[in-house]
């Protein structure tokens, strides 16, 4: 099946981006669509697999130099490395995450009404409060 080429226009639409995306996508190098012959970009349906793949990948916290390597040929084990170092990213925040909802159910069922003076806050922060630990090891330390 024939892939039908869109205009710049019509494919930022499919995605609701601005134009301006697309080209500096293209600029970072991660695009590369056909042209015609009055030098205009061409969209076919593999453009637009990388541009969902670049959305999905900046959701997730990627850079574009990130996804560049992810859509290289040539980065091979690099590519293995960006993953690697991005799913131990994916998993510290989804475990800042965690605990931040279980700050919010807390401050939800306190009596409380201000969590600076909740004593259940207070104790989890009681080593940086009493100064035998910082807060960046506190963080450290709680992690699995």
């Amino acid at each position: 099946m024939k892939s039908s080429l869109r205009s710049i226009g019509d494919t930022a639409a499919r995605f609701g981006l601005e134009t301006h995306v697309l080209r500096h996508w293209e600029d970072k190098g991660l695009l590369a669509p056909a042209r015609d012959g009055a030098d205009r970009r061409l969209y076919g349906d593999d453009d637009l697999v990388r541009i969902a793949v670049i959305l999905r990948s900046k959701a997730a916290g990627m850079t574009l130099d990130q996804i560049g390597v992810l859509l290289a040929d040539d980065h091979g084990s690099r590519r293995h490395t960006v993953l690697q170092e991005h799913l131990a990213d994916l998993d510290r925040r989804m475990e800042e995450m965690r605990r931040s909802r279980a700050m919010a159910v807390h401050a939800l069922e306190c009596e409380a009404h201000d969590m600076t003076r909740c004593p259940g806050f207070r104790a989890t922060i009681a080593d940086v409060l009493d100064g035998s630990s910082t807060w960046s090891a506190a963080i450290a330390q709680a992690r699995p």
